[in-house]
């Protein structure tokens, strides 16, 4: 445990001078030829013979040089830290330099509690030593690494109390520690206490306001920065991306470029984020172009961020590409790949690899067997799924979360086991959650089981989807005075429907539309095609499930409702819009009702198209009058 009282200075005042061994920098530390053989590459018995050349030589009684030796060894390999311990104990007289080199080096190390221990040193010094803005800067480090926020508050009191507040460094650093406290009004305070922020505190600032939220605030103060380093940027760009204003992070980084600025790693996961979340794939595949043409190194996390990318823009072909091609591959890699197969209704193939993934030894973990669940549900593999479910805690000591769960009940539903599904929710070992609840009214809608699905509704509560799907069901079985119980409900308790949204990216422009929405500049044309749509479909039988659609209307009316749902007016547009072979991409905020799923697979048939519209639980392809759900909807 740290002690705040090493916080403490009872010995000297704020105006006490510093060592004249203060550090101008802590570049260029090794300046000695034989203590400049150090790297970081040096093993222990090179150490100890440096060590013992300087010793021989007498140049370890130079207190500068003894630290500069100290400072090599901790500050180049981490693994090295006990030799530079032991160097520093023998060690006369340690200059400030040596133990700022200590505390920097364990600050970043296994072990950053052990700072304090130098900083300890420093306070009881017989050489009169008092620390600095660099032994501050590292213990707000420290603080960091450490995620203490009671520490990192004790070390704000002490770079107070010897006048270190408005140092550049340390207020850049304590912005960034209030980050990883997670407390945004600190950094507020930090901040508006600097009258003119240098270009590391501004970045500071726009990191924190991106990460936690505040993305306005971070985009202003970005705006007005007169220099912006690639740093400043990607925090921009990941900002928008975690906030999931994914078309704000396309544009920002299509500026980046224009202003020439260096494009890295970071820069490219965030734009594969975005395009994953808007099913941007040309976009998606420009980026992939990018990295390859600038040679940014395939890292793990960029080679997975690179196949979920695929995944969700509905192209595992490309996806498995990216996989395959990945030279170094951890549990994510797999987990996304995994996934990718799963949520594209691949179930069998998601299987088929998860099995290759343990023969090649990855251990699965939690977010794996989201995956392997979600594949045996999509095609009906129930006995599959409970044996994977088992082996999560027999096999691989994983406690089932409820997301796990869920899947379960889901698996059972969707084949139509109902009473299986409700016997697994009364025997979960923790309170079953809306997701379960969820899962199994979805199922008395798929299997017209009125009685099961009261009882689930009846456990979710102020849910606007299972209001709407209850209501759904209560229409399909023409129980309309149920119905309108229902809807009486929502309007009673302000439940809203939130209004279904379709992104289709052609061109490589992402287009929005709402439901009903006759706002784009294209609206003329799209009207047309829906009535060559309704006209097509007409011709091979097609009748359009009216039930759910408001009661008291025309039925012609509630066919023209249905003709207005977002994902029907992206697809109309999208058929204008693009070539006869290029298919037609779209992700909807909503779950696709049951009238749009049976009408685009006739939509696929009639105009020969290959149709992928992904929802916020499943994935579809539709192709020649088929979907890849095969009737698990």
């Amino acid at each position: 445990m740290i002690c705040a009282s090493f916080l403490r200075c009872p010995k000297y005042p704020l105006d006490h001078p510093s060592s004249s061994l203060i550090m101008s920098s802590l570049r260029f530390i090794a300046k000695h030829p034989t203590i400049s053989m150090v790297e970081p590459c040096t093993t222990l018995r090179e150490l100890k013979q440096i060590h013992t050349q300087l010793f021989i030589n007498g140049l370890l009684n130079n207190p500068h040089l003894a630290g500069q030796f100290i400072a090599s060894i901790a500050l180049n390999n981490p693994s090295n830290l006990n030799y530079s311990n032991q160097v520093l104990d023998h060690s006369q007289k340690p200059t400030l330099f040596t133990f700022n080199s200590m505390i920097r080096a364990h600050s970043k190390s296994s072990t950053p509690h052990r700072s304090f221990h130098f900083y300890s040193r420093i306070l009881h010094s017989t050489d009169n030593l008092a620390p600095d803005n660099y032994t501050f800067t590292f213990l707000v480090r420290t603080s960091t690494q450490l995620l203490a926020p009671q520490i990192g508050s004790s070390v704000y009191c002490a770079l107070v109390k010897y006048g270190f507040e408005h140092d550049p460094h340390v207020q850049s650093g304590l912005i960034y520690m209030y980050t990883e406290f997670g407390d945004l009004v600190a950094c507020h305070r930090v901040f508006s206490s600097i009258c003119e922020p240098d270009v590391v505190c501004q970045t500071a600032m726009v990191s924190a306001c991106a990460k936690m939220g505040d993305v306005g605030f971070a985009r202003k103060l970005f705006d007005k920065m007169s220099q912006k380093d690639p740093i400043a940027w990607n925090a921009m760009i990941s900002g928008y991306a975690q906030c999931g204003q994914s078309r704000e992070t396309l544009t920002l980084f299509n500026l980046m470029q224009r202003e020439g600025v260096k494009v890295n790693e970071v820069s490219m996961v965030s734009v594969l984020f975005a395009c994953a979340h808007l099913g941007a794939l040309d976009q998606g595949r420009w980026a992939h172009v990018y990295i390859e043409r600038n040679k940014l190194p395939m890292t793990l996390t960029l080679g997975t961020t690179l196949i979920d990318m695929y995944s969700k823009c509905g192209n595992m072909n490309k996806a498995m590409e990216a996989f395959w091609r990945m030279k170094e591959k951890n549990v994510y890699t797999w987990s996304s790949a995994i996934g990718g197969l799963a949520i594209n209704g691949a179930g069998e193939k998601c299987l088929e690899l998860f099995s290759l993934m343990k023969q090649d030894g990855v251990q699965p973990n939690e977010v794996m067997f989201v995956s392997v669940l979600r594949g045996c549900s999509v095609v009906g593999l129930v006995e599959e799924g409970r044996k994977h479910f088992v082996s999560m805690s027999k096999v691989y000591g994983i406690e089932p979360q409820l997301e796990h769960y869920g899947l379960m009940v889901d698996l059972y539903g969707r084949a139509g086991r109902l009473d299986e599904a409700l016997n697994f929710i009364n025997s979960m070992p923790v309170r079953p959650h809306v997701g379960a609840w969820g899962a199994l009214l979805n199922a008395c809608k798929i299997y017209k089981n009125m009685e099961i699905a009261e009882l689930a509704s009846r456990n979710i509560v102020e849910n606007h989807g299972v209001y709407v799907l209850l209501s759904n069901i209560y229409a399909d079985l023409k129980d309309w005075d149920s119905v309108s119980n229902v809807r009486q409900t929502m309007n009673v308790k302000g439940v809203r429907k939130q209004p279904g949204c379709s992104v289709i990216e052609v061109g490589g422009e992402v287009h929005e539309f709402f439901v009903g929405d006759k706002s784009h500049p294209r609206y003329a044309e799209i009207q047309v095609m829906l009535g060559e749509i309704a006209k097509r479909l007409k011709l091979l039988g097609y009748v359009a499930n009216t039930n759910p659609v408001l009661f008291d209307i025309e039925e012609e009316e509630k066919e023209d409702a249905l003709c207005m749902h977002s994902e029907k007016i992206a697809i109309a547009f999208g058929l204008i819009s693009l070539g006869p072979d290029v298919p037609i991409r779209i992700v909807k905020n909503l779950r696709v009702c049951w009238d749009c799923h049976d009408a685009t697979k006739m939509i696929s048939k009639a105009f020969n198209k290959e149709i992928i519209v992904r929802d916020r639980n499943r994935f579809p392809h539709f192709r020649d009058g088929e979907c890849s759900c095969k009737g698990y909807w």
